[in-house]
């Protein structure tokens, strides 16, 4: 059967929702890669005799492999198109967690987990341009289409990866890891489109194609939102576990329950932006949900502050998450409208900063600690009032237009 090209049959071709379904599965393997072998750390690290510290570090290890990946595929999608890089990123990402498998070894499992994400990024970067090109001027509603069904990937790895243990050894979550790629890369290769057609004339221009994004200067005050509103949500990822089991005193369990809560708030934002963003637009919905996003964190700051219980926590983080993913959704799908022919370039950009940003959060984390959850609320209310600096940028930018 000769691969999905741009020109085949639509007896061929997944209908749309089935496509989107294919994306949001292609991007799912970073919140798979990522959550599921966290519970397995202590394991690991007992298992190749090694610190813990060294254990953890290969978290910070995947994501700059990651970013780094995004700045090199990005320019790459653009020219070669986004069918191929798709393919070689998934049969990189398997062939690594194959290998992760057999990974006796802490020097091994790094250099791995790099690999894994390094190719993992050649085929995520791929998917922003495809959204674009299936719903144009209604990106952001795909995008928030496909986010809602990636969510299930954060929301259930971590009890895959628990569950895995529980029956089997730390090795086996790879060999979870390598399977769902190893399907992922058929149905790839069988129903991904090519949609746009490229010039193999045309040179690799890394650099002017960065210079490009950056040189569009509406694009600015958009490109700072991902980078705050990145903080703000790494801030949590980062801090809600010792929230949550150290200062709170919940179990395991217990927590479990409250983090998938706070992903079916992710989930349910991206349906609510679904239904509204085609009728009140990207922009609007931006406003809205940092106008409720600013509420929402100013009152966590007040309640951390004044030692209320954990209930009133729980019931505003839920909220300010989903207003926190919509902004990003919305401005995602806003920087990717100006760039129809560098959307490749403009995705690597947004994405290798949203994961860069993600990776200060730990040590300025570490830096105001105190042990209690105020710098954490301080840091989410600090990452929302820069979203409100950034609109008013955006409002300045348009008064002058006009």
């Amino acid at each position: 059967m000769h691969p999905a090209t741009s020109d085949q049959s639509t007896s061929n071709r997944p209908n749309s929702v089935g496509l989107i379904i294919l994306l949001a599965a292609t991007i799912a393997i970073t919140p798979l890669a990522i959550d599921m072998y966290l519970p397995a750390m202590p394991v690991i690290a007992q298992d190749l005799q090694a610190h813990i510290g060294t254990v953890q570090q290969s978290l910070s290890i995947f994501l700059a492999a990651y970013g780094a990946g995004m700045l090199l595929f990005g320019p790459l999608a653009d020219k070669f198109g986004r069918r191929p890089l798709a393919l070689f990123g998934i049969s990189g990402f398997a062939t690594a967690s194959f290998l992760l498998v057999w990974a006796n070894s802490i020097e091994w499992f790094l250099i791995m987990r790099a690999l894994q994400a390094f190719c993992g990024a050649a085929a995520t970067v791929v998917v922003p341009g495809i959204i674009r090109h299936l719903y144009k001027e209604h990106t952001a509603k795909g995008m928030s289409y496909m986010s809602l069904i990636m969510m299930l990937a954060p929301l259930l790895a971590p009890s895959i990866g628990s569950g895995i243990l529980y029956f089997s050894e730390w090795h086996s979550i790879f060999w979870v890891l390598f399977g769902y790629s190893a399907i992922l890369l058929f149905f790839i290769w069988k129903y991904l489109p090519e949609p746009t057609t490229t010039d193999a004339r045309a040179s690799i221009s890394f650099f002017s194609g960065y210079q490009t994004v950056f040189a569009e200067r509406s694009v600015r005050p958009l490109i700072a939102t991902i980078i705050f509103s990145s903080f703000s949500f790494f801030s949590y990822l980062t801090a809600i576990p010792f929230i949550y089991i150290q200062y709170f005193g919940v179990s395991e369990q217990v927590f479990s329950l409250l983090f998938a809560i706070n992903i079916s708030t992710l989930m349910l934002s991206n349906f609510i932006n679904s239904r509204f963003v085609s009728r009140c637009g990207s922009p609007y919905m931006v406003r809205a949900a940092m106008f409720t996003g600013m509420i929402l964190a100013a009152l966590l700051c007040t309640v951390n502050i004044l030692k209320l219980d954990m209930v009133y926590t729980v019931i505003l983080l839920a909220p300010l998450l989903g207003c926190l993913t919509m902004i990003s959704t919305n401005t995602d799908a806003m920087i990717l409208m100006k760039f129809p022919d560098h959307s490749g370039t403009a995705s690597a950009v947004t994405g290798t900063l949203r994961y860069a940003c993600g990776a200060t959060a730990g040590p300025v984390l570490a830096l105001t600690y105190t042990g209690t959850p105020v710098p954490f609320a301080a840091l989410m209310l600090a990452g929302v009032t820069g979203i409100s600096i950034c609109q008013l940028w955006i409002s300045t930018q348009s008064t002058k237009t006009n």
